[in-house]
């Protein structure tokens, strides 16, 4: 029985290797994912977790920040928002780093409709 040889990951217009660079688009929530949309031209799916990134991270800051204008509900609403938050967050990375093109709900279709939107 012949044993395959790993598939070597495909390199970035960055060259670094895909799932390594997917993963550093989580790594400091829409901050890094902007970074990597405007930096990395040819990899749809770094491109992908990227823009996954900043939409995700980016619509749950603004969420925390209107719901800081709340009393008591907004603090409670707003911790279990930032348990969400770090789940995806982690889930991002993960999926990402395995090589994976793992959709979260609802922002994963708004990533997948934009990315090829946005051609910076």
């Amino acid at each position: 029985m012949e044993e395959i040889p790993p598939e070597e990951p495909k390199k970035t217009s960055l060259g670094m290797d895909e799932n390594v660079e997917g993963l550093l688009a989580y790594v400091l929530g829409w901050l890094t994912g902007i970074i990597f949309l405007l930096l990395e031209k040819e990899s749809d799916f770094v491109r992908f977790h990227a823009m996954q990134s900043t939409i995700t991270f980016l619509g749950l800051t603004i969420l925390s920040f209107i719901l800081g204008f709340i009393p008591v509900i907004g603090a409670v609403l707003g911790g279990l928002l930032w348990i969400v938050g770090l789940i995806f967050w982690i889930l991002g990375m993960v999926k990402a780093y395995q090589g994976e093109r793992y959709k979260f709900p609802v922002f994963g279709n708004l990533a997948e409709q934009w990315v090829g939107k946005v051609n910076v």
